[in-house]
């Protein structure tokens, strides 16, 4: 059974290959909810994947880049990548993205 409702101190961080952090919020077959954590300077690495993934900028500064566009965005901001599109981001400050895939990641609960 899935979870209906997710606390975030019951849930913990995970180390990012890329030296972040991220924890799984919530999630079903076909939706994903994940946090992940930045120092300043932490960069996710440009790569792609077959998930939709639409991110929200919870806190901080972020140069993102997709599918070859950059832009800079602050706490409040969001952006899209779709299927299979190579993506990135470096934090201009700390900061947290709150990231949802859909279906979900599976590499992810590994």
């Amino acid at each position: 059974m899935t979870d209906i409702f997710s606390h975030a101190d019951e849930k913990t961080w995970i180390p990012t290959p890329d030296g972040n952090r991220r924890r799984v919020l919530v999630h079903t077959d076909e939706l994903m909810l994940v946090e992940f954590a930045f120092e300043k300077g932490g960069v996710g690495a440009l790569h792609s994947h077959p998930h939709v993934q639409a991110s929200y900028v919870a806190e901080g500064r972020f140069d993102v880049t997709v599918d070859g566009r950059s832009e800079i965005l602050e706490a409040g901001s969001s952006f899209i990548v779709p299927s299979n599109l190579v993506h990135g981001v470096k934090a201009l400050e700390a900061g947290r993205l709150v990231d949802s895939f859909a279906p979900y990641r599976a590499d992810f609960l590994a």
